[in-house]
């Protein structure tokens, strides 16, 4: 399972959401660049890129989010699709093995016993 780093932000619906630790790390790195900026020069300089950016981040763990969710779906279809083939396999030489049994000289005959599900010998 993957691991998070819970920081929560604030949605424009105003209920919290946990960001991703990947994106986390972005906006920690972002935040403090802005504030280098606004020392260096003064806060109109980030004022109108501030919400976009925090935009594109919040987009951004979005879509990290719907990866991640994608990935967890890929790997149960990649089981299903590897227990479908098994099974197609699997009815596909007891096919072979029927035709087989039913092709050979003796088939006309049936075996004097068959092995039941429980182990016990049916008789014919």
């Amino acid at each position: 399972m993957i691991e998070i780093d819970e920081v929560v932000y604030q949605d424009d619906y105003g209920s919290g959401t946990v960001m991703s630790e990947r994106v986390s790390g972005l906006a920690n790195s972002i935040y403090r660049e802005f504030e280098r900026l606004i020392h260096s020069y003064d806060e109109e300089v980030v004022k109108e890129l501030m919400p976009l950016v925090v935009n594109v981040l919040e987009n951004l763990d979005a879509v990290l989010t719907e990866n991640q969710e994608h990935e967890v779906e890929l790997e149960l279809l990649k089981e299903d699709n590897e227990q479908l083939i098994t099974q197609y396999e699997r009815e596909k030489a007891l096919r072979k093995q029927a035709e087989e049994v039913s092709n050979s000289p003796s088939s006309s005959s049936p075996p004097a016993s068959v092995a039941g599900p429980s182990g016990d010998d049916w008789l014919y």
